[in-house]
């Protein structure tokens, strides 16, 4: 019998147990029960697993946004061309002597800001040398004229004598000669007396409209020249407004109203004018008169002239006073099937967004005709019954659903 105590480990190991069974190495023993414990986790996890209860199925449910919105309603409008400008007299000129002389009386209209009628005395120059020439005028004609008499009645008696052979013909051709003078001196006589009397006439300078005195530069006793102004003068009938318009703009004019010159007055467009005056803003009806022929080449606008009647206004409207700076509205012209919408609706590149029948929001792009204070004119891409939203979305996903609040439609302003 072999001893315990002389066996190596190996031999130990293998060394069955008393009863004839092989005893099985510790780390078999571990990996056995380690591989047990792990297949009891997982029967019980699975066990747990199968056994819990199934979760409640969830529905998302659709975001919501509340927009205001409004309905589309095509119209028919005038367009409307809006600049500004300042007041200018329609006719003005400057009170020139057409003779010189010495000031004797100056009318107390003629001060800055004086106003007086047409035909009124607004200057008299000292006449006395005028009346002086005009007398010597006189004379000279009553001289020629007694000459001509004279020199008629010779060739007259000439004409007779000549019949009966009692002068010779070169008599007879002198006293032609003279008498043909005779009439010269006559018809220069009455030239001389003629302007004699017109510059008698200048010495009294009156007023060639009704209107206003802009500036004077003279006085009693002042001696003036012929051809130097004394004053400026304008008429207060009618004044004219120099109005700046972009030249895109002109394509919302009539295309006849464009045309060189003149309008005539009969079709010219209306222009409505505002301004204030001693605190209160007033409204004056004027017309286009003209475009003027050119764009200036600075700001590449042309300026068209309105012109306002100063007898054509309500009763309770002041004159339009010439300096004051205007705010001027043309009417130009009438367009059908337009789609006035708030500048809210505009979106980026010329889009807007409209609502389709699910209560989705769809972009839809529109050709902008022009922007009008508050206002978007559309000319295409809107139909009227479609719904556009006004609400300044920032995130806006194509087909985003929406609740709808209803504005009243655009107002003109």
């Amino acid at each position: 019998m072999i001893s315990n105590a002389t066996l190596t480990p190996l031999q130990h190991r293998r060394q069955p147990n008393l009863i004839g069974i092989p005893i099985m190495p510790n780390t078999a023993i571990k990996a056995i029960i380690t591989i047990a414990v792990l297949l009891a986790a997982v029967a019980a996890a699975a066990g747990i697993i199968m056994s819990r209860p199934m979760p409640e199925q969830l529905t998302v449910s659709e975001t919501t946004s509340a927009i205001r919105a409004m309905t589309v309603v095509k119209e028919s409008l005038r367009l409307k061309i809006r600049s500004e400008g300042t007041v200018t007299p329609k006719t003005q000129t400057n009170v020139i002597p057409e003779i010189k002389g010495r000031v004797t009386w100056i009318s107390p209209n003629l001060v800055v800001g004086g106003y007086f009628q047409a035909g009124d005395l607004l200057v008299t120059i000292d006449a006395a040398d005028y009346e002086a020439r005009t007398g010597l005028a006189q004379a000279q004609l009553l001289r020629a004229e007694a000459e001509l008499e004279h020199k008629r009645f010779e060739l007259q008696r000439l004409q007779t004598l000549i019949k009966d052979n009692l002068v010779s013909q070169s008599n007879l051709e002198n006293a032609a000669r003279a008498h043909k003078i005779a009439k010269a001196n006559v018809i220069e006589s009455k030239i001389n007396l003629a302007q004699a009397e017109r510059d008698l006439s200048r010495t009294k300078i009156t007023a060639p409209f009704e209107g206003m005195v802009r500036s004077e530069s003279i006085d009693i006793g002042q001696f003036v020249q012929q051809g130097t102004p004394i004053a400026s003068i304008y008429a207060s009938d009618a004044v004219e407004v120099r109005l700046p318009i972009v030249n895109a703009q002109l394509a919302y004019l009539d295309p006849a109203n464009l045309q060189r010159g003149e309008l005539d007055p009969a079709t010219a467009p209306m222009i409505r004018l505002t301004a204030r005056y001693a605190g209160t803003s007033f409204v004056w009806r004027g017309q286009l008169a003209r475009t003027e022929g050119e764009i200036d080449a600075q700001s590449r606008m042309i300026t068209a002239v309105a012109r306002v009647r100063q007898d054509n206004q309500s009763p309770d409207v002041p004159p339009l006073q010439v300096g004051a700076f205007v705010a001027a509205e043309i009417e130009g012209q009438y367009l059908d099937d337009i789609v006035r919408l708030p500048r809210a609706a505009l979106r980026p590149n010329s889009q807007v967004l409209i609502i389709d029948g699910d209560n989705r929001l769809r972009f839809r792009a529109v050709n902008v005709l022009r922007l009008e204070n508050d206002f978007v004119l559309i000319d295409s891409g809107l139909e009227s019954g479609e719904v556009v939203n006004l609400s300044p979305i920032q995130t806006v996903v194509d087909g985003m659903r929406v609740s709808l609040t209803f504005e009243p439609t655009a107002d003109r302003g």
